[in-house]
Protein backbone atom coordinates (compact mmCIF):
# COMPACT_ATOMS: atom_id res chain seq x y z
CA UNK A 1 0.00 0.00 0.00
CA UNK A 2 1.48 3.55 -0.91
CA UNK A 3 1.16 6.32 1.32
CA UNK A 4 0.18 9.53 -0.57
CA UNK A 5 2.24 11.52 1.20
CA UNK A 6 1.40 15.54 1.18
CA UNK A 7 -1.77 14.29 -0.98
CA UNK A 8 -3.77 11.87 1.03
CA UNK A 9 -1.50 12.32 4.07
CA UNK A 10 -2.99 16.11 4.72
CA UNK A 11 -6.06 14.62 5.90
CA UNK A 12 -5.98 13.91 10.03
CA UNK A 13 -9.18 13.12 12.74
CA UNK A 14 -8.78 16.83 13.02
CA UNK A 15 -8.69 18.05 9.84
CA UNK A 16 -10.49 14.99 8.17
CA UNK A 17 -12.12 13.82 4.24
CA UNK A 18 -15.68 14.06 4.64
CA UNK A 19 -18.02 12.45 2.17
CA UNK A 20 -21.71 13.49 1.99
CA UNK A 21 -23.07 10.52 0.22
CA UNK A 22 -21.08 6.65 -0.72
CA UNK A 23 -22.96 5.13 -2.91
CA UNK A 24 -21.84 3.22 -6.00
CA UNK A 25 -19.47 6.24 -7.05
CA UNK A 26 -18.53 7.76 -3.54
CA UNK A 27 -17.85 4.00 -2.51
CA UNK A 28 -15.37 3.44 -5.23
CA UNK A 29 -13.54 6.09 -4.83
CA UNK A 30 -13.49 5.81 -0.97
CA UNK A 31 -12.11 2.38 -1.80
CA UNK A 32 -9.46 3.66 -3.48
CA UNK A 33 -8.85 6.45 -1.44
CA UNK A 34 -8.04 3.54 1.80
CA UNK A 35 -6.33 1.62 -0.40
CA UNK A 36 -3.66 3.97 -1.58
CA UNK A 37 -3.11 5.26 1.83
CA UNK A 38 -5.56 7.42 3.28
CA UNK A 39 -6.54 6.92 7.10
CA UNK A 40 -10.00 5.39 7.54
CA UNK A 41 -9.37 7.47 11.06
CA UNK A 42 -9.28 10.44 8.80
CA UNK A 43 -12.61 9.93 6.85
CA UNK A 44 -16.21 10.96 8.15
CA UNK A 45 -19.09 9.86 6.17
CA UNK A 46 -22.30 11.35 6.04
CA UNK A 47 -24.64 8.06 5.08
CA UNK A 48 -28.49 7.38 5.92
CA UNK A 49 -28.29 3.52 4.58
CA UNK A 50 -24.54 2.62 4.40
CA UNK A 51 -24.06 -0.99 3.23
CA UNK A 52 -22.08 -3.70 4.79
CA UNK A 53 -18.82 -3.05 3.27
CA UNK A 54 -18.76 0.24 4.43
CA UNK A 55 -19.71 -0.57 8.20
CA UNK A 56 -16.88 -2.82 8.59
CA UNK A 57 -14.21 -0.34 7.87
CA UNK A 58 -12.83 -0.38 10.92
CA UNK A 59 -11.79 3.15 12.42
CA UNK A 60 -14.12 4.90 9.67
CA UNK A 61 -16.33 7.82 11.45
CA UNK A 62 -19.92 6.78 9.98
CA UNK A 63 -22.94 9.38 10.64
CA UNK A 64 -26.52 7.98 9.76
CA UNK A 65 -28.42 10.46 11.06
CA UNK A 66 -27.54 13.09 8.68
CA UNK A 67 -25.07 15.90 10.85
CA UNK A 68 -21.45 15.82 11.54
CA UNK A 69 -20.64 17.60 14.78
CA UNK A 70 -16.88 17.31 15.11
CA UNK A 71 -13.88 18.81 13.46
CA UNK A 72 -14.38 21.28 10.57
CA UNK A 73 -12.91 18.99 6.99
CA UNK A 74 -10.70 20.48 5.24
CA UNK A 75 -12.53 18.86 2.50
CA UNK A 76 -15.82 17.82 1.74
CA UNK A 77 -16.63 15.45 -1.24
CA UNK A 78 -20.42 15.75 -1.95
CA UNK A 79 -21.42 12.17 -3.63
CA UNK A 80 -25.27 12.10 -3.82
CA UNK A 81 -27.25 11.75 -6.37
CA UNK A 82 -28.39 15.02 -8.24
CA UNK A 83 -31.72 14.64 -7.10
CA UNK A 84 -31.60 14.03 -3.24
CA UNK A 85 -28.81 17.18 -3.15
CA UNK A 86 -31.76 19.64 -2.00
CA UNK A 87 -32.32 17.69 0.83
CA UNK A 88 -28.86 16.21 1.94
CA UNK A 89 -26.59 19.55 0.96
CA UNK A 90 -27.43 21.53 4.71
CA UNK A 91 -25.81 18.63 6.49
CA UNK A 92 -22.58 20.52 5.32
CA UNK A 93 -22.90 23.98 3.98
CA UNK A 94 -22.31 24.98 7.68
CA UNK A 95 -18.76 23.87 6.51
CA UNK A 96 -18.57 26.42 3.73
CA UNK A 97 -15.76 29.10 3.68
CA UNK A 98 -12.25 29.91 2.57
CA UNK A 99 -11.16 27.02 5.28
CA UNK A 100 -12.97 24.16 3.39
CA UNK A 101 -12.70 22.83 -0.18
CA UNK A 102 -15.85 21.82 -1.59
CA UNK A 103 -16.05 18.73 -4.37
CA UNK A 104 -18.97 17.35 -5.96
CA UNK A 105 -18.94 14.36 -8.25
CA UNK A 106 -23.10 14.29 -8.85
CA UNK A 107 -23.79 14.54 -12.36
CA UNK A 108 -25.55 17.73 -13.91
CA UNK A 109 -24.86 20.08 -10.94
CA UNK A 110 -22.73 22.86 -11.98
CA UNK A 111 -20.71 25.35 -9.94
CA UNK A 112 -22.78 28.19 -9.46
CA UNK A 113 -25.33 25.25 -8.14
CA UNK A 114 -22.98 25.33 -5.08
CA UNK A 115 -21.94 28.25 -4.73
CA UNK A 116 -26.05 29.78 -4.44
CA UNK A 117 -26.23 27.59 -1.40
CA UNK A 118 -22.75 27.75 0.32
CA UNK A 119 -21.10 30.82 1.58
CA UNK A 120 -19.21 33.55 -0.59
CA UNK A 121 -15.31 32.59 -1.65
CA UNK A 122 -16.18 28.81 -1.17
CA UNK A 123 -13.32 26.81 -3.14
CA UNK A 124 -15.67 24.72 -5.09
CA UNK A 125 -14.54 21.77 -7.33
CA UNK A 126 -16.77 19.94 -9.78
CA UNK A 127 -15.46 16.02 -11.02
CA UNK A 128 -16.60 13.69 -13.34
CA UNK A 129 -14.93 10.43 -12.14
CA UNK A 130 -15.98 7.27 -13.14
CA UNK A 131 -16.25 3.46 -10.92
CA UNK A 132 -12.71 1.98 -12.28
CA UNK A 133 -11.47 4.58 -9.42
CA UNK A 134 -11.71 1.36 -7.43
CA UNK A 135 -9.31 -0.25 -8.41
CA UNK A 136 -7.11 2.83 -9.26
CA UNK A 137 -7.78 3.00 -12.91
CA UNK A 138 -10.71 5.45 -12.69
CA UNK A 139 -10.64 8.50 -15.02
CA UNK A 140 -11.95 12.04 -14.05
CA UNK A 141 -12.13 15.60 -15.48
CA UNK A 142 -12.12 18.68 -13.11
CA UNK A 143 -13.13 22.33 -12.96
CA UNK A 144 -12.53 24.72 -10.39
CA UNK A 145 -14.42 27.91 -9.52
CA UNK A 146 -12.59 31.38 -9.22
CA UNK A 147 -12.44 30.93 -5.44
CA UNK A 148 -10.00 27.78 -5.88
CA UNK A 149 -6.38 28.54 -4.67
CA UNK A 150 -3.66 26.63 -6.73
CA UNK A 151 -3.22 24.94 -3.02
CA UNK A 152 -7.26 23.64 -3.58
CA UNK A 153 -6.60 22.43 -7.00
CA UNK A 154 -3.69 20.47 -6.05
CA UNK A 155 -5.75 18.79 -3.11
CA UNK A 156 -8.31 18.60 -5.85
CA UNK A 157 -5.93 16.92 -7.97
CA UNK A 158 -4.32 14.47 -5.88
CA UNK A 159 -7.26 12.55 -4.67
CA UNK A 160 -8.23 11.70 -8.57
CA UNK A 161 -4.86 11.20 -8.87
CA UNK A 162 -4.54 8.83 -6.16
CA UNK A 163 -7.48 6.64 -8.01
CA UNK A 164 -6.36 7.25 -11.80
CA UNK A 165 -6.22 10.06 -14.13
CA UNK A 166 -6.89 13.55 -13.98
CA UNK A 167 -7.52 15.93 -16.59
CA UNK A 168 -8.30 19.64 -15.88
CA UNK A 169 -11.40 21.45 -18.24
CA UNK A 170 -11.31 25.05 -19.66
CA UNK A 171 -14.83 25.49 -19.86
CA UNK A 172 -17.32 23.41 -17.65
CA UNK A 173 -19.19 23.30 -20.33
CA UNK A 174 -17.33 19.98 -21.87
CA UNK A 175 -18.62 18.62 -18.35
CA UNK A 176 -21.59 16.93 -20.65
CA UNK A 177 -19.52 15.50 -22.94
CA UNK A 178 -16.95 14.18 -20.24
CA UNK A 179 -20.38 12.87 -18.35
CA UNK A 180 -21.38 10.88 -22.07
CA UNK A 181 -17.92 9.44 -22.51
CA UNK A 182 -15.97 8.60 -19.46
CA UNK A 183 -18.57 9.33 -17.00
CA UNK A 184 -21.07 6.52 -18.27
CA UNK A 185 -18.37 4.60 -19.86
CA UNK A 186 -17.63 1.72 -18.04
CA UNK A 187 -21.12 0.70 -18.64
CA UNK A 188 -20.77 0.99 -22.51
CA UNK A 189 -17.56 -1.16 -22.10
CA UNK A 190 -18.92 -3.54 -19.63
CA UNK A 191 -21.95 -3.79 -22.15
CA UNK A 192 -19.42 -4.92 -24.65
CA UNK A 193 -18.20 -7.74 -22.70
CA UNK A 194 -21.84 -9.01 -21.79
CA UNK A 195 -22.32 -8.74 -25.89
CA UNK A 196 -18.78 -10.56 -26.82
CA UNK A 197 -19.13 -13.20 -24.55
CA UNK A 198 -22.85 -13.75 -25.71
CA UNK A 199 -21.81 -13.90 -29.42
CA UNK A 200 -18.91 -16.24 -28.49
CA UNK A 201 -21.84 -18.43 -27.07
CA UNK A 202 -23.51 -18.32 -30.20
CA UNK A 203 -20.90 -19.81 -31.97
CA UNK A 204 -20.31 -22.13 -29.55
CA UNK A 205 -18.03 -21.47 -26.50
CA UNK A 206 -19.13 -22.54 -23.28
CA UNK A 207 -20.25 -19.16 -21.33
CA UNK A 208 -17.27 -19.44 -19.22
CA UNK A 209 -14.82 -19.72 -21.24
CA UNK A 210 -16.64 -16.96 -23.89
CA UNK A 211 -16.87 -14.86 -20.40
CA UNK A 212 -13.32 -15.41 -19.61
CA UNK A 213 -11.96 -14.12 -23.14
CA UNK A 214 -14.54 -11.26 -23.47
CA UNK A 215 -13.25 -9.63 -20.09
CA UNK A 216 -9.46 -10.50 -21.04
CA UNK A 217 -9.89 -9.06 -24.54
CA UNK A 218 -11.45 -6.25 -23.74
CA UNK A 219 -8.77 -5.88 -20.54
CA UNK A 220 -5.61 -6.66 -22.54
CA UNK A 221 -6.47 -4.27 -25.65
CA UNK A 222 -7.41 -1.28 -23.25
CA UNK A 223 -3.54 -1.28 -21.66
CA UNK A 224 -2.09 -2.10 -25.19
CA UNK A 225 -3.61 1.34 -26.54
CA UNK A 226 -2.97 2.96 -22.92
CA UNK A 227 1.01 1.43 -23.15
CA UNK A 228 1.61 1.21 -26.67
CA UNK A 229 2.15 5.09 -27.80
CA UNK A 230 -0.08 4.14 -30.82
CA UNK A 231 -3.16 5.67 -31.76
CA UNK A 232 -6.34 3.70 -31.61
CA UNK A 233 -6.93 3.29 -35.48
CA UNK A 234 -3.20 2.50 -36.11
CA UNK A 235 -3.68 -0.47 -33.37
CA UNK A 236 -6.81 -1.73 -35.02
CA UNK A 237 -5.17 -1.21 -38.50
CA UNK A 238 -2.21 -3.03 -37.30
CA UNK A 239 -4.10 -6.12 -36.67
CA UNK A 240 -6.19 -6.22 -39.68
CA UNK A 241 -5.01 -8.43 -42.20
CA UNK A 242 -5.93 -7.89 -45.30
CA UNK A 243 -8.75 -10.34 -46.25
CA UNK A 244 -8.60 -12.49 -42.78
CA UNK A 245 -10.78 -12.97 -39.85
CA UNK A 246 -10.47 -9.89 -37.92
CA UNK A 247 -11.49 -7.66 -41.51
CA UNK A 248 -14.38 -9.88 -41.74
CA UNK A 249 -15.60 -8.39 -38.27
CA UNK A 250 -14.91 -4.94 -38.38
CA UNK A 251 -17.01 -5.35 -42.01
CA UNK A 252 -20.17 -6.07 -39.73
CA UNK A 253 -18.97 -3.25 -37.05
CA UNK A 254 -17.75 -0.53 -39.72
CA UNK A 255 -20.95 -1.10 -41.88
CA UNK A 256 -22.93 1.46 -43.25
CA UNK A 257 -24.74 3.57 -42.11
CA UNK A 258 -22.44 4.88 -39.38
CA UNK A 259 -21.43 1.02 -38.32
CA UNK A 260 -20.14 1.27 -34.26
CA UNK A 261 -19.65 4.75 -34.57
CA UNK A 262 -22.66 6.37 -35.61
CA UNK A 263 -24.23 3.76 -32.72
CA UNK A 264 -21.65 5.25 -30.26
CA UNK A 265 -21.91 8.92 -30.79
CA UNK A 266 -26.07 8.22 -30.38
CA UNK A 267 -25.04 6.73 -27.27
CA UNK A 268 -22.62 9.68 -25.80
CA UNK A 269 -25.13 12.43 -27.25
CA UNK A 270 -27.59 11.02 -25.56
CA UNK A 271 -25.73 10.45 -22.06
CA UNK A 272 -24.64 13.86 -22.29
CA UNK A 273 -28.05 15.47 -22.96
CA UNK A 274 -29.43 13.21 -20.07
CA UNK A 275 -26.46 15.28 -17.81
CA UNK A 276 -27.96 18.77 -19.39
CA UNK A 277 -31.65 17.72 -18.15
CA UNK A 278 -30.45 17.15 -14.55
CA UNK A 279 -29.36 20.92 -14.27
CA UNK A 280 -32.63 21.80 -14.27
Amino acid sequence: MTDMSGALSVFTPTQPLLLLGCGKMGGAMLDGWLAKGLDPKAAVVIDPYPGDALKAVDGLTLCTDGAWTGARPRAVVVAVKPQLMADAMPAVTGFSGAETLFISIAAGKPLAYFEGLLKAGTPVVRVMPNTPAAVGEGASALIGNTPCSAEDRALAAALTDAVGVTVWLEDEAQMDAVTGVSGSGPAYVFHMIEALAAAGEAEGLAPDLALALARQTVIGAAILARDSGESAETLRVNVTSPKGTTEAGLGVLMQDPGGLSALMKGTVAAAAQRSRDLRS
